[in-house]
């Protein structure tokens, strides 16, 4: 039985101000357990994992601050402490005091030390990898692990970030390629370092204040004679970080610290362990009114579509193809992105080119929303074969740059691949800084079924 997986924002306050946070569950009735990704992913990595363990849990996996769509802690230059409070500040706003708690690498570091300042708040924890750095090795990672990632006007930074996620699996660390430093988990699937790399472009330079966190962070272990919940450490054959269970020292009575042979072992240790500790139980969770995710169904559509703005205006604003609404101007109205682009899942099969079903997902959602007046944007101009070329992950990603190269020229031109001066348009200034293009770029990755959306709409005199 495959468990639906659920999407969610939750606005909390503290004292620092206000800062909206992005959460995944999956599964209902059984204790729920808190699951913190490692950098810089986002919880969208937990997705198969969540949807085995929702079978013994409702699984909660938010974003951790400036990862995914999840903000960025207010404090310049946030600490491990800044993060580990913050996950309470979510535990507390989600009323989940009392849970069990799992995490991978970073991910476990941040709840160790949650668990050490805030020991109330969880029942247990498993941890997957526990680093245990030598100064020797702190000062390496300090002086090459995190450097800035900044977008460059023709897309340099691309080329790195492809190789970066790539090679993390050939050598540990990334940077450092000697024979001595070789992984035995090598591998060049460009859909696994798909998703890597797009977590950090949902990221940019932000990764560096929770990465830089995390690795900054001191090993503070609760003592042996600590009155702390009990805790699972465990580390698999080929992990970096199995090593590091020799250097953990003495532990609290009630915690332990193994080694397994593979992560399906790993998986499996943790949820027996949380299991046979209770837990916490919870019948509805808090969201914000200000963005979120409506399930719709539909013949061709069975997923989620994210929507934000004002909920309950009459007018709902529909992006054009390749973009999304963070591109889309939505002030006084709601917004939302359509199947297979921005947030908002994918079809059920092919993207339809039949206008008739886009039409139905929009008209569902914009019943949820209570919108009756839809707008749409313009489509480019162009031909549709041409306007979206295949942007699959390739073993090189080339796609990356092919589609910075797409964003830029279409504020140049229209239609874009027609670089004439025949076909110059007028622009803003300020549409072509790295920043603009960044947010275009990860729309256009994004925007799996622009080519059906714009020959649908083509089709059916929607221009």
């Amino acid at each position: 039985m495959t468990h639906p997986i659920t999407r969610h924002f939750i606005d909390i306050a503290s004292e620092t101000g206000t800062r909206r946070v992005h959460y995944r569950k999956c599964g209902n009735g059984g204790p729920t357990i808190l699951m913190v990704h490692q950098s810089p992913r986002s919880s969208g990595e937990y997705e198969p994992l969540m949807q085995q363990w929702a079978q013994h849990f409702t699984c909660i996996a938010p974003d951790t601050p400036g990862f995914g769509q999840s903000d960025r802690l207010h404090p310049e230059n946030p600490g491990i402490n800044d993060y580990a409070d913050a996950i309470v500040e979510f535990v507390d706003a989600m009323g989940l005091a009392g849970t069990v708690a799992y995490g991978f690498h970073s991910g476990g570091i941040i709840l160790v030390t949650a668990l050490r300042r805030h020991p109330d708040r969880f029942r247990a924890l498993a941890i997957g990898g526990y680093a245990i750095w030598t100064p020797e090795e702190v000062s390496l990672f300090g002086r090459n692990y995190l450097p800035h990632f900044l977008p460059s006007a023709y897309g340099e930074h691309l080329t790195w970030l492809w190789n970066r996620m790539l090679e993390q699996t050939w050598f540990f660390p990334w940077f450092d390629t000697r024979n001595q430093t070789r992984m035995s988990v090598a591998h060049a699937d460009p859909q696994r370092v798909h998703g890597s790399v797009m977590d950090m472009l949902a990221a940019g330079n932000a990764y560096r204040d929770g990465y830089g966190a995390v690795i900054n962070a001191p090993r503070d272990i609760p003592s042996g004679d600590a009155a702390v919940p009990p805790c699972l450490i465990t580390a698999y054959n080929g992990d970096p970080l199995q090593a590091h269970i020799d250097r953990l020292g003495e532990l609290p009575a009630n915690w332990e610290a193994r080694k397994v042979a593979t992560p399906a072992d790993h998986q499996a240790v943790s949820a027996e362990f949380l299991l046979a500790q209770g837990g916490v139980s919870v019948e509805r969770l808090p969201e914000t009114d200000k963005a979120g995710f409506l399930p719709i169904r539909t013949e061709h559509f069975d997923g989620l579509i994210h929507w934000t703005g004002t909920r309950g205006s009459a007018r709902l604003v529909v992006h054009g193809p390749a973009r999304s609404s963070a591109q889309a101007d939505h002030a006084g109205a709601v917004a939302i992105d359509l199947p297979g682009h921005g947030l908002s899942d994918g079809w059920i099969g092919a993207a339809p080119t039949d206008w008739a079903a886009w039409q139905g997902v929009i008209e569902a959602a914009a019943a949820a929303l209570g919108a009756d007046d839809i707008v749409y944007e313009a489509l480019p101009a162009g031909d549709p074969d041409l306007l979206y070329p295949d942007l699959t992950p390739d073993r090189h990603g080339s796609y990356l740059t092919r589609a910075w190269n797409i964003v830029r020229a279409e504020r140049f031109f229209a239609p874009w691949y027609e670089a004439a001066a025949a076909n110059a348009i007028p622009f803003e200034e300020d549409a072509v800084t790295p920043e603009a293009l960044a947010i275009a770029h990860l729309d256009r990755l994004r925007g799996v079924a622009a080519h059906s959306c714009h020959v649908a709409r083509q089709a059916a005199g929607l221009a």
